[in-house]
């Protein structure tokens, strides 16, 4: 139980000080304690989706290389570790971890000083 209590511990760094959606629900907007903000466009988001149904569309090239006109309609805390956001073309399965969003932050294209 010990091994699996220690795996599970999440590094407190990359939990964000505030997430919030753009006026539009076209992005994402986090901002960490350390001073880093991102804006992540809905449409990155949407193709960066690692759930089971992408990575295996992805995988057998079905999965479009743009969502154009698609918008954040929800978002959802997951324990203390992860975002839930649903799209307006119905997926609501992507689970983002703090640490993946933060390394999506890290592309330059969308990181904001």
């Amino acid at each position: 139980m010990t091994a699996l209590a220690h795996a599970l511990s999440f590094d407190p760094a990359v939990i964000p000080d505030e997430v919030r959606l753009d006026a539009r629900r076209e992005a994402l907007m986090v901002t960490w304690a350390d001073g880093r903000r991102a804006r992540f466009p809905a449409d990155t988001l949407r193709l960066a989706c690692r759930c089971a149904w992408c990575t295996r569309a992805r995988v057998e090239g079905r999965i479009p290389d743009a969502f154009p006109g698609i918008a954040l309609t929800g978002v959802a805390m997951v324990a203390d570790y992860a975002l839930n956001l649903s799209f307006s073309d119905g997926h609501e399965r992507g689970i983002y971890p703090f640490s993946y969003l933060l390394a999506l932050a890290g592309e330059p294209a969308e990181h904001t000083p």
